[in-house]
């Protein structure tokens, strides 16, 4: 079920009504898949506004499920968020809706602001009034800021030096004030770097690849020692499955990995893999070294115990992981609208639509 408003079916016999927002996007469209598929008695809400790096043939394979359903909306639109509460009768929100391209932020702050802070604002206000069970907001390991010293777990203080994770540790910061203030049952989640099927090639694996699949070289801000960690999707969408059944409110959960590369490493995969290079020099030729961004964080590593003690890990291996990302975008890069813009070495500011 798609396209339209508010439905009818609100009030049908679904056990649980779960909204998704942001759901046309990156990782949420994997939990959303997952979700239809793995509760057929719960109703999935996708609520997305369908900006330049969503794109609704994430959700093809349940399009048709009689437990899907979308609605094109914003998070920022406050009366438009109110009507869908009173309307939708939703148990649980799993909040994605965001900006998100660290590098875009530093020349689009207000609007990083806007999205992720106003629009968390209105959203969890009007989950509170709506009484929902269970509020889950998807933050990011970039809180924390960076290091490579120290493994940061969840009371680690919250120290973010770009404008993205700024935005995220301020919108952390109001939700978590619904629990402190009102008991309302809200979860807070951090993840590494995901990388996997559908994301859009603005963000350094898909970039790398798709630059790689275009004869172009891999384009290294700075030194190219930063190092990050990568969980594979669905893994990551099985970690927000498990929070959503089993975290606890007020709790936040690390959701990581101790894989981990520098950017120069993983361009190196890359090429080896994609260009089948045999030395050293010749791996070297794909790779251009150009101006950093602004500040650039070592690493983020994460204990997640605490997500650990729920039942979840990683179970994908880099191998399996990234042979199926390459394959899937030497399929699939052309039908990203905008999607050239996306592999130039400093970001473009893209058109909704």
């Amino acid at each position: 079920m798609s396209g339209g408003l508010f439905g009818a079916e609100a009030a049908s016999g679904f056990c649980k009504r779960v909204l998704v927002t942001g759901g046309a996007g990156f990782i949420a469209s994997h939990v959303v898949v997952s979700l239809v598929e793995e509760y057929p008695d719960y109703m999935i809400i996708n609520l997305d506004k369908l900006d330049y790096c969503a794109s609704l043939k994430n959700l093809e394979t349940v399009s048709g499920k009689p437990n899907y359903k979308f609605i094109q909306g914003d998070v920022c639109d406050h009366n438009f968020v109110k009507m869908l509460f009173e309307t939708e009768n939703i148990d649980i929100v799993l909040h994605f809706a965001a900006q998100t391209h660290v590098d875009l932020s530093f020349w689009h702050k207000l609007e990083f602001g806007y999205v992720n802070v106003y629009g968390t604002c209105i959203l969890v206000g009007a989950a509170h009034e709506a009484n929902v069970e269970k509020f889950v907001y998807v933050s990011t390991d970039e809180v924390y800021g960076g290091s490579c010293d120290k493994e940061f777990d969840e009371s680690s203080p919250k120290l973010p030096t770009n404008p993205y994770a700024t935005s995220k540790a301020a919108a952390e910061c109001f939700v978590q004030s619904y629990w402190e203030r009102y008991q309302f049952p809200v979860v807070i989640t951090r993840s590494s770097n995901v990388y996997g099927p559908h994301q859009f090639p603005e963000k350094v694996i898909p970039k790398f690849i798709s630059l790689l699949q275009q004869n172009r070289k891999c384009c290294i801000h700075g030194s190219g020692l930063q190092r990050r960690h990568f969980l594979y999707a669905s893994d990551v969408a099985e970690a927000f499955l498990t929070v959503m059944k089993k975290g606890q409110p007020g709790e936040i959960y690390n959701i990581g990995t101790s894989f981990e590369l520098s950017v120069t490493q993983l361009a190196k995969e890359l090429i080896h893999l994609i260009k089948n290079t045999s030395s050293e020099s010749e791996t070297e030729y794909w790779m251009d070294y150009v101006k950093d961004r602004p500040t650039n964080d070592l690493g983020y590593p994460m204990n997640s115990g605490k997500m650990h003690s729920l039942g979840w890990r990683p179970k994908v291996p880099w191998k399996e992981g990234i042979k199926k990302t390459i394959e899937w975008y030497q399929e699939n890069f052309h039908n990203w609208k905008n999607a050239g813009s996306a592999l130039e070495p400093y970001p473009v500011l893209q058109e909704s639509g």
